[in-house]
């Protein structure tokens, strides 16, 4: 049932990457391959420092109730993605150049890496209550990763496209409610 849980996370972390890509698409905005790396190495450094910072708690209480902690936490993420989501992020949304500090309309390493911390926000929280419900770093780190590097990548290639789809239009409250399906599956579980 983890597995689930850390590709779900995977997802719900970088959904809103799928949007930031997306606004970089429409504005005409390159993100290099290795940019683009850079960006997904650093919400996996991100992601690692937050589960490990969760399984600490495990010591301290039993698994159960870490279990239930990390899964409210969760629960409570996706609620407040939910609430905010008309604000997170949306400088970025509206003005995605503003990382394209040199206006040469690509996304440099250096540029990658302070776009990557912005972008690794959403990682943190939910790294943490995986951490507390003792789901592996390793894999959560790799999941982040990839689907990190992937929506960058394709909502930049599909820019216009994606759009006006609708998870172009909602990746935020997509992500929100994902978080929030995942906290049901591990309480479950």
């Amino acid at each position: 049932m983890h597995w689930i849980a850390i590709i779900l996370i995977g997802i719900a972390a970088n959904l809103d990457n799928l949007g930031i890509g997306l606004a970089y698409g429409i504005k005409r905005v390159k993100i290099p391959v290795l940019s683009n790396a850079v960006i997904a190495l650093i919400s996996m450094i991100v992601t690692y420092a937050a589960v490990t910072a969760g399984s600490v708690v495990i010591n301290f209480i039993s698994p159960d109730f870490a279990n239930l902690i990390g899964s409210l936490l969760l629960c409570a993420i996706g609620i407040w993605t939910l609430l905010s989501s008309r604000f997170s992020k949306q400088g970025i949304l509206g003005n995605p150049e503003v990382f394209d500090e040199d206006k040469n309309y690509i996304i440099s390493i250096r540029e990658a890496m302070t776009l990557g911390f912005v972008l690794s926000a959403n990682c943190l929280a939910g790294g943490i209550a995986l951490g507390a419900n003792g789901i592996s770093a390793i894999w959560t780190v790799i999941s982040i990763g990839i689907f990190s590097f992937i929506t960058v990548g394709a909502g930049v290639h599909f820019g216009t496209l994606l759009t006006k789809t609708f998870i172009g239009k909602h990746s935020t409250a997509i992500s929100g409610w994902l978080l929030i399906l995942i906290a049901i599956i591990e309480i479950v579980s």
